[in-house]
């Protein structure tokens, strides 16, 4: 039996344009996904977080370089659970904590310890081929971009549209439906013929009576 190596990479690997957004803060121009988009796609391919897949923070420090500028990084191990086997690996995210703008403002980022987490978690996905498509630079080919669109678009129609019924199931419903029926058909007849007797009984006593009658005016 051959195994395909690459089934969850080929998986995982084209992005939602809906789910990308364009880096900022960097030095560098480009694309990256969206972090929660990919803990959605980790949970469906491996289950909910901390069952079928999870992290643990190894350790985090800031660096300082400068007064006024700091880094902190993040090191995270990253585990998942496939086909009954347990996989982790390890990387490191960073973030810039404190920094002097180019316009001169000091800047603090409250909030880098989150991202060099959330940077490393991302980068940690990325070696399963999450995203893969961005990281490789397909990104950066606007056709791909369209096709990639066009995929996603599918899917969705293919979620939001339920699935049709097997022959099977099927033949089941349109027996129950064909049951049902004969039911209230069976119904519908032994009430008829209930009243049907109700009113040739009624129509006897009357002839019954009239005949009476016939004979006491007659004596």
């Amino acid at each position: 039996m051959t195994t395909d190596n690459k089934a969850l990479w080929k998986r995982a690997f084209t992005t939602d344009p809906k789910a990308v957004k364009p880096i900022t803060g960097k030095q560098y121009a480009g694309n990256s996904p969206k972090p929660y988009w990919i803990i959605e796609r980790l949970t469906d391919e491996f289950g909910p977080c901390g069952i079928g897949w999870g992290f643990t923070i190894l350790n985090e420090r800031f660096e300082r370089f400068s007064d006024t500028d700091t880094l902190h990084v993040a090191v995270v191990r990253f585990w998942y659970v496939m086909d009954g086997q347990r996989g982790e690996l390890e990387q490191v995210g960073q973030t810039k904590a404190s920094y002097v703008t180019s316009k001169g403002s000091f800047m603090l980022d409250e909030d880098a310890p989150k991202k060099s987490v959330t940077d490393a978690l991302v980068k940690c996905a990325s070696y399963l081929g999450f995203a893969g498509d961005i990281f490789s630079g397909r990104w950066d080919d606007s056709r791909y971009v369209a096709e990639a669109n066009k995929e996603w678009r599918e899917r969705e129609q293919k979620e939001e549209k339920p699935e049709g019924m097997s022959a099977e199931v099927l033949t089941d419903w349109l027996d129950a439906i064909r049951t049902a029926a004969a039911d209230k058909v069976g119904a519908l007849v032994r009430d008829g013929l209930e009243a049907a007797k109700e009113v040739q009984d009624r129509e006897a006593y009357q002839a019954i009576r009239a005949a009476g009658k016939k004979r006491e005016v007659a004596a």
